[in-house]
């Protein structure tokens, strides 16, 4: 059986994404402190009976599992266990921040370890991040060398090169959003690149572009899809 994997799945902003999931699809949505392992198998019980796990849509975000006092999980992510994930777990920290110090391009802003940022450098240009951060926790969009000193492990930290966002998107009340397109990638196992299959764009009138950022009362922010047209 196929279950999407998340914790207190009703506390969630993301709550309707699990409702549509398992009535549009039939993947069953189960809080991982509820799962039981036995072995190296995995079990969701179910009115007094187990069910085996086999495949995992993985929708845990370590993140705010850190957040979360005195969580417990039926089992360990970095344990080898009898099922095939959707995605890995460690495909939140291969496929992340990590990466942008070694990607070399001029469409990837510039990126350093913050154990590793150069004295030329201003820090006046740059963003702070933590490296596996979710929906922009932690991130600081004017650090300092006094924020700086103070952070023990540098090397979980990245500095990226601002990126200006222009806000030419104007509404019915004559004020201005921004806006960011993200691609959405699926990278099968026996393929050596991954592939688009969809695009998000976010729009918003904050500083920062995530949802948890953007004001409650104002118009023509939040996330929708981008449509291309042909020349």
């Amino acid at each position: 059986m196929l279950f999407c994997l998340r914790y207190f799945r009703k506390k969630q902003k993301t709550a309707i994404d699990f409702a549509l999931t398992e009535k549009l699809l039939g993947i069953k949505t189960v809080c991982l402190t509820k799962v039981k392992k036995e072995g190296r198998k995995l079990f969701y019980e179910n009115d007094g009976q187990l069910f085996e796990i086999k495949r995992i849509y993985n929708r845990v975000i370590f993140d705010e599992l850190d957040r979360i006092p005195d969580v417990k999980a039926g089992f360990d992510f970095r344990e080898d266990i009898d099922v095939k994930w959707i995605t890995h777990p460690n495909w939140f920290f291969k496929i992340s921040k990590f990466l942008l110090p070694m990607l070399k391009h001029d469409f990837v802003p510039k990126s350093y370890f913050l154990h590793e940022f150069p004295e030329h450098e201003n820090l006046e240009n740059f963003v702070l991040k933590p490296l596996f951060s979710f929906a922009g926790s932690g991130v600081n969009l004017n650090p300092t060398k006094e924020i700086t000193e103070t952070i023990i492990d540098k090397e979980n930290y990245i500095l990226q090169r601002k990126v200006t966002y222009e806000p030419i998107f104007e509404d019915i009340n004559g004020e201005f959003s921004k806006a960011e397109i993200r691609l959405l990638y699926v990278w099968h196992e026996d393929q050596e690149r991954p592939i688009l299959l969809e695009n998000l764009g976010r729009m918003t009138k904050a500083a920062m572009v995530n949802v948890d950022f953007n004001k409650k009362d104002a118009i023509w922010i939040g996330s929708s899809n981008a449509f291309f047209g042909e020349e």
